[in-house]
């Protein structure tokens, strides 16, 4: 069962109906649904169907190629010795096709791309050459190495330069959308529950796939990461080398990230993580970004140069924190309740939630329609001015001259605002003000999970957002 993804499942019915051949890319990180996603909207519609092998050499991969193409019905005599050989088949196949539209599908295409293999040279000729010609074609490429799919297919500067007619980024689901995936399974999970294992899993599909029915939360992250046989235990192995050719450097940008709760600038990622300042750490970090691991954002009142890198993916959060160096003990999770270690992990992780939903905060605040910017804000203290060091994780400064500085909190019941937060809220308030020497009214903000219990310093508030508003379908 397809969830949600209506926009994408539009865009793939969509080419059906033109009447021109259409290209069309889809990428996004390992995981995240996109071979399912084509194979789910066509169906037993695909005239052509292939994966990449992922070991596999030029050889391999062409025979690979050939023999699907033998499954779908067209009869060769010999195996073609290149890759512009091996399209002239494919030609063939889609000539002797009597469906109104061929739909080709080429899944891990990166893996077909071996070195001096003319693997795109072929493909180049195949569609600027020949389909795009026609009027009956339909090619969809796809592959979980995100940033090969962007520097050779969605930015290519050579022959399929601006060839694509459509482009699919398949993004992790949203809350709402894993709580509807649960219910399709029938497992019936709180919201509360729902948010913790996202914190843990963050929105990938398949991830998703191995929870299972009549487990808590806690015996299924055991049973997903800890026990003998867990399923994810080797993933964060498999994860980086799937998606980058060469990983060992994207590892350790984002190694030096994952202990960093507010992140760290460009200058500091270099030295933590070994890279040199140079174009091959920004080609690190845009491809980083693009594949939703880590994300850039600027200090509000500072420069871009200033901009700070974090880390945003929630798996590798989860792996920095407990697997990492993983516990032998089956039920390490289970025994996890209350902790320090746990407590500090599930208000990092919520922070990583809220800054990933702000859609559906501002829906919350009534704000959709307003025009906004999202930043962080953060000062260090300046005794003579009287400044104390401030961080704010989030603020959403509004077009209608109002800021909302959002406080959140992670808590297991109705979160009590205390005199200590009254202090710490104030102190960064006035903070900002006297740094950015703004002129917007200030609303402070709660986003906690179990809402709010009024108390003497609750007042100070101007609004408050729960989990269950992270959950709206927008």
């Amino acid at each position: 069962m397809l969830i949600s993804r209506e926009r994408e499942k539009r865009t793939l019915l969509d080419a059906l109906n033109s009447d021109e051949s259409q290209f069309i890319a889809v990428y996004g990180r390992r995981r995240v649904g996109k071979t399912y996603l084509v194979r789910q909207v066509y169906g037993n519609q695909l005239t052509f169907d292939h994966s990449g092998l992922a070991n596999g050499g030029m050889k391999e991969q062409i025979q690979a190629f050939t023999a699907s193409i033998r499954r779908a019905g067209l009869e060769v005599e010999h195996d073609p010795k290149n890759w512009l050989a091996a399209f002239e088949l494919l030609k063939d196949l889609i000539i002797k096709s009597r469906i109104r539209k061929k739909i080709i599908f080429i899944d891990e295409l990166s893996w077909m791309d071996t070195q001096k293999s003319g693997l795109l040279v072929a493909l180049e000729n195949f569609w600027n050459g020949w389909a795009s010609a026609r009027e009956d074609v339909v090619l969809v490429v796809c592959a979980s190495a995100t940033s090969w799919m962007l520097d050779k297919i969605v930015h290519n500067k050579g022959g399929l330069y601006n060839r694509l007619t459509a482009q699919i980024y398949l993004k992790p689901f949203r809350l709402c959308e894993c709580e509807e995936y649960l219910n399709s399974r029938k497992i019936n999970l709180s919201r509360y529950d729902i948010l913790e294992l996202y914190m843990a899993i963050g929105g990938i599909p398949f991830y998703w796939k191995h929870v299972k029915k009549g487990l808590s939360v806690a015996q299924n992250i055991d049973a997903m990461f800890f026990a003998e046989d867990a399923p994810m235990k080797d993933e964060f192995k498999y994860l980086y080398a799937s998606i980058f050719t060469n990983p060992q450097k994207y590892i350790d940008v984002v190694t030096a990230l994952g202990t960093k709760k507010t992140g760290l600038t460009r200058n500091e990622l270099a030295e933590e993580a070994g890279v040199p300042k140079s174009g091959y750490l920004t080609k690190i970090i845009d491809e980083l970004i693009s594949c939703g691991f880590i994300r850039k954002y600027t200090i509000w009142g500072k420069k871009t140069k200033d901009a700070v890198y974090q880390l945003t993916d929630f798996y590798t959060l989860f792996y920095f924190q407990f697997l990492r160096n993983k516990s032998t003990d089956e039920h390490f999770w289970s025994l996890q309740a209350d902790t320090p270690l746990r407590n500090t992990w599930c208000g990092l992780a919520f922070e990583r939630v809220c800054l990933d939903h702000v859609a559906e905060i501002k829906a919350k605040l009534g704000i959709s329609g307003v025009l906004t910017e999202v930043h962080s804000w953060s000062c260090k203290p300046d005794v003579e001015k009287g400044i104390k060091g401030a961080q704010i994780d989030l603020v959403i400064v509004r077009n209608d001259r109002i800021i909302n500085l959002c406080e959140m909190k992670y808590s297991i019941s109705e979160y009590v605002f205390s005199r200590k937060d009254d202090e710490s809220l104030r102190t960064k308030i006035s903070s900002l003000k006297a740094i950015s020497k703004t002129k917007h009214s200030i609303h402070p903000v709660l986003v906690t999970t179990y809402g709010l219990s009024e108390g003497m310093y609750s007042g100070i508030l101007q609004a408050v957002v729960t989990s269950e508003n992270l959950f709206a379908k927008l």
